[in-house]
C-alpha cells in the first residue's frame, strides 16, 4: 500500500486555441476533472497496479462527493474527512507548448488537522508520499507529520515532492531545507526551479534525489534518464505520474535508476493526454 496526504480538489483546464484576446472572446478547449497532486498521484499509482490510499479532507458538498466517487473509481481507496468549507478547485491556464498557469483555490483540505486521523489508515503503509504542499499550512502541515511518524512506526518510507517553487519562496527556503533535513526522506522529488530555490544540494536532504528536467528526462545520482520523445498535450500531472511510477517501482524491487527509466516513460504517456490523470 503507498499512501499520499493532501489535495483532492477540482481542475479546470482551459487550453485556448490561438492567442488570448484582451477585454474579449477566446476560442479555448475547457475540461472539468479531478485535480490535486496527492490525488493525482494516488491515481497514477492504482493505474500502474500498485494499491494506493488518499488521505484527505473536502467539502461536504456535490463537488467534494463528485470528486471521491470518481477517485474510487480509478481504483484509489479514499479516507476522506468531510468538512464544513467547500472543496478546493484549481483554474489550469494550458499554453502552445503545454506548459501551464496554474490559480489556486485550496479549500477545506488545508484544514485536516491530526485528530482527523485514523492511525489505521497508516498501519499496512509501505511508502507514504507528501506533497510539499501539505508541508506549507497549517494545520494540514501537523496531520501530514502524524501521518509520516504512523507511517515511520510501522516501518514504512517517505517520498517528499517540492511541489512548487513559488510555494518553496512563500515557505521560506531555509526553513523548507530544515524541514526536509528533520523528516529524512527517502526520495526527494524536484523541478530544476524547486531545487534552484530550495539552494541546498538534494543530495543532503535524501537517500535518493530526482531532479525532474520536463521534457529532457531526469538526473539521478549525476545520470540523466533521457525522456522518449512525446507530442506534449497538456504537462498538467506529468510530475504526479513521474513520482508515482518511480515509487511503484521502486518498492517493486528495481533500483533508482531503473525506477527513474519507468517514471519518465510514464510521464511521457501523461503529457498526451488532456487533464492529470490517467485515462
Amino acid at each position: 500500500m503507498i499512501v499520499s496526504i493532501g489535495d483532492l480538489v477540482l481542475d479546470i483546464s482551459i487550453a485556448p486555441v490561438g492567442a488570448l484576446q484582451p477585454d474579449d472572446d477566446s476560442p479555448a478547449v475547457i475540461t472539468i476533472g479531478g485535480g490535486g497532486q496527492a490525488a493525482n498521484f494516488c491515481a497514477w499509482a492504482a493505474a500502474l497496479g500498485d494499491s494506493s490510499r488518499l488521505v484527505t479532507r473536502v467539502g461536504d458538498d456535490e463537488r467534494g462527493r463528485s470528486l471521491v466517487a470518481d477517485l474510487e473509481a480509478h481504483g484509489v481507496e479514499v479516507c476522506a474527512v468531510w468538512a464544513p468549507e467547500p472543496t478546493g478547485a484549481i483554474a489550469v491556464l494550458v499554453g502552445p507548448n503545454g506548459d501551464r498557469t496554474m490559480a489556486t483555490q485550496r479549500g477545506a483540505c488545508v484544514g485536516l488537522s491530526p485528530g482527523d486521523l485514523d492511525e489505521r489508515w497508516f498501519h499496512d503503509v509501505r511508502l507514504i508520499h507528501v506533497p510539499a504542499y501539505s508541508l506549507f499550512v497549517e494545520p494540514l502541515a501537523s496531520a501530514t507529520r502524524a501521518a509520516i511518524r504512523l507511517v515511520r512506526e510501522g516501518g514504512g518510507m517517505l517520498a517528499v515532492d517540492l511541489s512548487s517553487s513559488a510555494g518553496v519562496r512563500e515557505y521560506g527556503a531555509t526553513r523548507m531545507a530544515y524541514v526536509l533535513a528533520r523528516l529524512a526522506p527517502e526520495v526527494l522529488f524536484a523541478t530544476q526551479a524547486e531545487a534552484q530555490t530550495l539552494a541546498v544540494p538534494l543530495e543532503s536532504l535524501a537517500q535518493v534525489p530526482v531532479l525532474k528536467l520536463g521534457p529532457t528526462g531526469c538526473r539521478v545520482f549525476g545520470r540523466v534518464i533521457p525522456a522518449p520523445p512525446a507530442t506534449i498535450i497538456d504537462s498538467t500531472g506529468a510530475g504526479d505520474a513521474f513520482a508515482a511510477a518511480f515509487c511503484v517501482s521502486w518498492l517493486g524491487g528495481a533500483t533508482p535508476i531503473e525506477s527513474a527509466e519507468r517514471a519518465v516513460e510514464t510521464a511521457a504517456q501523461a503529457v498526451t493526454m488532456q487533464g492529470a490523470r490517467p485515462s
